[in-house]
């Protein structure tokens, strides 16, 4: 075996995506992992120039081709590189000069997965302290409303007449109002009754709801990937969860008179992914797409925290039962929104275990 026939052995062999070029920018070899990272083909593209596999800005090329001729050495961080099949990736990658001016070695790693993990992460941290400061809050709602109705009702019986009765049922109304909303902030508070569950049959009782409540208003289109196997799961709350978010994407589409409106209910299979930093080999994403206006941007990042809302009659309640839910089979709900396209996709693992509350 000639030696270069063994350094490109390693270097196929290795998980970090490496590309060589020569002092031209031409391809001379793409390891497996960068073929996968770039959806290239090593021996479909030897001999073009590398920057057609990517586009960075319009300073790239001047800068490898700078770093090939003077030998520098660099790295960049989070850089975004957009593909030719339109897809955009985050990387972090260096360059380091190789031989006489011969060319540059450049080891690419994509920073998606870690930014997403990163992100979830941070995520759930932060509910789960908003959960915690609203269930400590809510304790101390509900106790002087109690009193504050046990009193109303005493006086009532106390009262020379009657009519003055409807001063204190607006006191005791009030206060059941106030412990309700208390209490739909704090979310269900039982454990999932777990069972093996077919998600098909979860999303057509959430479909012939949202049918019936919308009156023919909006469309709704169903695109199920069949082979999904039943999955682990508590039938109400993964109903619940779902209604959420459709409901509001119903909403969304009625109150702003979207034409032709349409919310598209997808089903997919997706192998080893990550949630929070736990693997799971196979996750059902269950994938709710309207093409109303969008959500505002700078309400994208807090959607899922209570109280929060882009309706006029919204609580903000909906979108953060639906989460706590969700997390309660160790899953994530995460939103991506423009104007024309919000997609709400739900991720459920699908092993046999039990979440914890």
């Amino acid at each position: 075996m000639s030696p270069s026939d063994i350094y490109k052995s390693i270097l196929d062999s290795l998980n970090t995506a490496i590309v060589l070029v020569d002092a031209e920018l031409l391809l001379r070899h793409m390891n497996p992992s960068a073929e996968a990272l770039l959806a290239m083909s090593n021996d479909g593209c030897i001999g073009e120039l590398i920057t057609h596999f990517f586009y960075e800005s319009d300073e790239t090329e001047r800068q490898l081709r700078k770093a090939a001729a003077q030998g520098n050495h660099y790295t960049k961080r989070h850089a975004t590189w957009q593909l030719p099949n339109s897809k955009s990736i985050t990387v972090d990658y260096t360059i380091t000069p190789f031989g006489d001016h011969e060319g540059l070695i450049i080891e690419i790693q994509p920073m998606d997965r870690l930014l997403r993990i990163s992100r979830e992460e941070m995520m759930t941290n932060s509910h789960e302290t908003t959960r915690n400061l609203i269930r400590g809050m809510a304790h101390e709602i509900k106790n002087p409303l109690g009193g504050i109705r046990g009193a109303a009702q005493l006086l009532a019986r106390e009262l020379p007449d009657e009519s003055l009765s409807e001063y204190t049922n607006v006191i005791i109304d009030e206060a059941d109002r106030l412990r309700n909303l208390v209490d739909r902030m704090l979310g269900p508070n039982q454990l999932p009754k777990w069972q093996s569950l077919n998600i098909h049959e979860s999303i057509e009782r959430v479909v012939s709801i949202i049918r019936a409540e919308s009156r023919d208003k909006l469309k709704l289109v169903r695109d199920y990937d069949p082979s999904i196997p039943n999955l682990q799961g508590d039938k109400e709350m993964l109903i619940q969860a779902l209604l959420n978010i459709v409901r509001n994407a119903m909403q969304a589409l009625i109150e702003s008179e979207t034409a032709n409106a349409i919310i598209q209910i997808k089903t997919r299979i997706q192998r080893h992914y990550t949630i929070g930093r736990k693997h799971h080999p196979l996750v059902c994403r269950v994938d709710v797409i309207d093409n109303g206006p969008g959500i505002p941007q700078d309400m994208i990042e807090h959607i899922f925290y209570p109280m929060i809302s882009g309706r006029a009659e919204g609580t903000g309640l909906g979108l953060t039962i639906s989460q706590h839910l969700i997390h309660q089979h160790n899953g994530l709900i995460e939103c991506r929104s423009e104007p024309g396209q919000t997609r709400f996709s739900l991720y459920l693992p699908m092993e046999s275990h039990h979440a914890e509350s």
